[in-house]
């Protein structure tokens, strides 16, 4: 990879930071010549969130919080908001990114479908669980269409990493870091990448249950946390919306739009076709980050690897199920319904 992430990187947390300033560092120096940002530390107790999840750490604002982020940040470099002019010129500005996305490309939409020499699993358990997935022709049909909509569907800017350990918490404070992915592509895989990596967490938990704490209560929480995350991100994107329907974004021009139930049609659609991207972004990288090259702490620490397998494999037959079938989820509590089926 080469050393431009880093201008990407800086470009994306000033542009997210002005956007949405209580859930991004700010950047006060940025060196293009030595790749150097220079921003704001994020000081003790801040820890990184996957760490957090893994140690059964509550978070009572993290969808609320979270769904701001990427309520503001998707809204407002999009087409709702913004001409296509100043769209086109800011999607320009991140085309260079290309080398991260291409990475993005490979590891997500490619490597787990075929035979690669990156590609690992919980072995021997996952041999023929992994097998399947390189198999299965439908599978590979609808991955085909969301690399489709990555690699082609300048959305709006998107953090393009937006997983568990992109993130740092306290109990009061929420920050998004890291975002040398970014790009502008389909909103769904942002929103996807931080409920996938949620539900990753949440079938990891059984693999860290001790005596005396089972973590079924943890457990509730997080499937709390999932639904709220949705709930809250639709309340505020459509709140975005409502707010700036007159304005001068391109996407649905107000003297066209200009009745309310026509407007209302348009944002149930726009809405229902995001929650299905999400559901298809979110089960394309959580199937990745059992059977391809970069795995997550949340599975590897467990030390059991029969137990690590069992769980592996429940959040696999998931992002399948989720993957193949998403079009036929109509609200984030049918997924949540899915995944304690599944879990049972």
């Amino acid at each position: 990879m080469t050393k431009e992430r880093a201008y990407f990187e800086a470009l994306a947390l000033k542009e997210h930071g002005k956007l949405c300033p209580d859930h991004v560092p700010e950047v006060y120096h940025f060196d293009r010549t030595m790749s150097l940002i220079g921003m704001r530390y994020l000081e003790p107790p801040h820890i990184i969130l996957r760490k957090g999840l893994i140690a059964g750490i509550k978070y009572p604002l993290l969808a609320e919080h979270m769904s701001e982020f990427m309520a503001k940040t998707l809204f407002y470099t999009s087409l709702l908001y913004r001409t296509t002019t100043e769209h086109k010129r800011n999607v320009a500005e991140f085309c260079g990114n290309v080398e991260l996305c291409r990475l993005t490309e490979q590891v997500v939409f490619s490597d787990p479908y075929k035979v690669s020499k990156f590609n690992h699993w919980t072995s021997p358990y996952l041999d023929r669980d992994a097998e399947a997935v390189r198999e299965d022709n439908t599978l590979k049909l609808e991955v085909a269409g969301l690399k489709s909509m990555f690699c082609e569907r300048a959305q709006a800017l998107i953090h393009g990493d937006l997983h568990t350990g992109s993130v740092m918490v306290t109990p009061n404070s929420t920050q998004v870091i890291d975002p040398e992915f970014a790009f502008y592509g389909p909103m769904g895989f942002d929103i996807g990448a931080f409920v996938g990596n949620l539900i990753l967490a949440f079938f990891a938990q059984d693999g860290h249950a001790a005596e005396g704490n089972d973590r079924k209560e943890y457990k509730e929480w997080i499937l709390r946390t999932i639904e709220e995350t949705w709930t809250l991100f639709h309340q505020k994107f459509t709140a975005l919306w409502h707010q700036h329907k007159d304005g001068s974004g391109e996407a649905y021009l107000p003297e066209i739009y200009n009745k309310p139930e026509l407007q209302q049609l348009v944002q149930e659609k726009f809405m229902k076709d995001l929650f299905h991207d999400t559901l298809g972004f979110g089960a394309a990288k959580m199937i990745r980050r059992i059977v391809g090259v970069a795995h997550v702490e949340d599975f590897e620490s467990i030390k059991d690897d029969s137990k690590r397998a069992t769980c592996e494999r429940q959040a696999l037959e998931l992002a399948k199920l989720l993957l193949k079938e998403r079009r036929n989820f109509q609200a984030i509590t049918e997924v949540v319904s899915a995944i304690r089926k599944l879990h049972a």
